[in-house]
């Protein structure tokens, strides 16, 4: 895993524990909390920071293109993982830089964190809306080829998802963070910070 994709990773998490708390706690807090438990010496917090910073600077566009995109499911019923996947996707996909981030890097970054964190159909939602929304703007870098292929690697198109291979910060290794991996942790994590909450306010 990418050391970016572990940022994504803690992005997730905190974006899910202010979604699951709906929306009463201060993002920017949580998000510094889950760098310094999960990441403590992580390389890429200031990445990080400007993803988690950048979704809540768009989320109100954001959530409208996730409700015209996906009509049949209203926002509140999309799965708490999937919807807040969804929003680091398409902030990337429409609001980054890129010549930073490319939108198939950003779409195939998403469909690998929909694999990781989501539910069994999760990562076919996730591209299925991003795919779609990609599409709309004109499928910007089709025809670009991606760092990776810069570097000699190799990206393709498999007719099932959009593959498009990010550099790798081989520097960094995941399994030294205390990052969880499973959604089940994500969601009793949101019900311990619930209820250190209420005891404060007794």
């Amino acid at each position: 895993m990418s050391a970016r994709q572990v940022g994504r990773s803690i992005v997730l998490q905190s974006l899910y524990e202010w979604d699951f708390h709906d929306r009463e706690v201060e993002f920017s807090h949580v998000l510094e909390r889950d760098l310094q438990e999960f990441a403590p010496e992580f390389e890429e917090s200031d990445f990080t920071r400007a993803l988690g910073a950048g979704v809540m600077s768009k989320i109100i566009a954001i959530d409208e293109v996730i409700k015209k995109a996906a009509p049949e499911w209203p926002l509140e019923q999309i799965a708490i993982v999937d919807r807040n996947i969804l929003r680091i996707g398409l902030y990337e996909l429409l609001f980054a830089d890129r010549t930073e981030i490319p939108p198939r890097v950003a779409i195939n970054e998403a469909i690998e964190l929909a694999k990781a964190y989501g539910g069994l159909n999760s990562s076919k939602f996730i591209n299925g809306v991003l795919g779609a929304i990609y599409r709309e703007i004109g499928e910007p870098d089709k025809d670009e080829k991606t760092k990776k292929e810069i570097e000699g690697g190799e990206a393709t198109d498999d007719g099932d998802r959009i593959i498009s291979y990010p550099v790798i910060d081989e520097g960094f290794n995941a399994e030294n963070t205390n990052l969880p991996f499973d959604e089940t942790i994500l969601l009793e994590d949101a019900k311990l910070c619930e209820e250190i909450n209420q005891d404060e306010h007794k």
